[in-house]
Parts: C-alpha cells; sequence; structure tokens
C-alpha cells in the first residue's frame, strides 16, 4: 500500500517542477523537440537551451535544472562556465564549438556548443539561438553536438 502513496507523492511533487519549464519556441511541439534532441544527444548529463536573441529569455530547455547550473572547464583558459552563462553567449551572437578534458587526469570531457537557429519557412517564433552543454567520460566534441542538434531541430520543425 505504501508503494503507490510514495509513487503518488513523487508525481504531485513533480507536476510544479514540469510547469516551469517553457513549452518551447512558438509553433513548435514541445514533445517533439524534445525527442528529437534526447535522440541526437541525450544523456542525463545534457542541458540545451533554446533562448531569444538579444535579451536571452529562456524558451526551451532539455535537462534538468542542476545540469544546467553546474559550471565545468569552459574549455578557453582556466575559466569556467554553465549552460546558463553560455545561453547569454549565443544570444549575443556567440558560436562556440569546444571540447576539453573536464577532469586533470582525463578521466571526464566536457563538450559546447551555441549558434544561432536558422528558422524554418513560416516560422513563428523570432530569432532564437541555442546553448549545448554535455559532461562525462564519453562526451561528444563540441562540432558534433553543433551538427546533431541543428538536424534535431530542423527534424522538429525548426
Amino acid at each position: 500500500m505504501r508503494t503507490p502513496l510514495i509513487a503518488l507523492a513523487i508525481a504531485a511533487a513533480s507536476l510544479p517542477l514540469a510547469a516551469c519549464n517553457p513549452a518551447g519556441p512558438k509553433g513548435i511541439d514541445g514533445d517533439l523537440l524534445t525527442q528529437e534532441v534526447s535522440k541526437a544527444i541525450g544523456d542525463p548529463n545534457t542541458c540545451v537551451l533554446i533562448v531569444e536573441k538579444g535579451g536571452g529569455k529562456v524558451v526551451w530547455r532539455y535537462g534538468d535544472y542542476s545540469t544546467c547550473a553546474v559550471s565545468m572547464a569552459s574549455c578557453q583558459g582556466s575559466a569556467a562556465l554553465n549552460a546558463d552563462g553560455l545561453a547569454k553567449l549565443a544570444a549575443a551572437g556567440e558560436v562556440r564549438t569546444l571540447s576539453c578534458d573536464s577532469e586533470p587526469d582525463g578521466a571526464s570531457r566536457v563538450g559546447w556548443a551555441s549558434g544561432p537557429i536558422t528558422p524554418s519557412p513560416g516560422a513563428k517564433y523570432g530569432d532564437l539561438a541555442y546553448a549545448a552543454v554535455m559532461e562525462g567520460p564519453t562526451v561528444l566534441p563540441g562540432r558534433e553536438i553543433k551538427v546533431r542538434l541543428e538536424a534535431a531541430f530542423r527534424r522538429a520543425g525548426m
């Protein structure tokens, strides 16, 4: 009897978190976008943010908030960066495809990708950009993250 009650409590507690995630760009099926990104680069240690160019407002998120907030090696000197920080840079026009070791012993790597989203004909959303980060022992290089994500965006109708 306890197991169903615990499951119900967990499900009820997660509803407010799901409601906090942005639905996605106007005119795009957020569930389809999630499926396509998941197939392309899905991993528990992946964060993808789609933001409005200029202001940086997040319109869609793949990955949980803690994954997106973790600071990791930026692959540019000794600086650290997180997905939210890269999203702000992407909104301002930065394009990035980098990867590097995130652990001194090389046991883990980090890959970064950001850039503009080229709208499909008839798109109902404004100018958007994306920021993505993956971290782990078998992470994709930044340029591969870019290629796979941009294809996933097209398959989702963007």
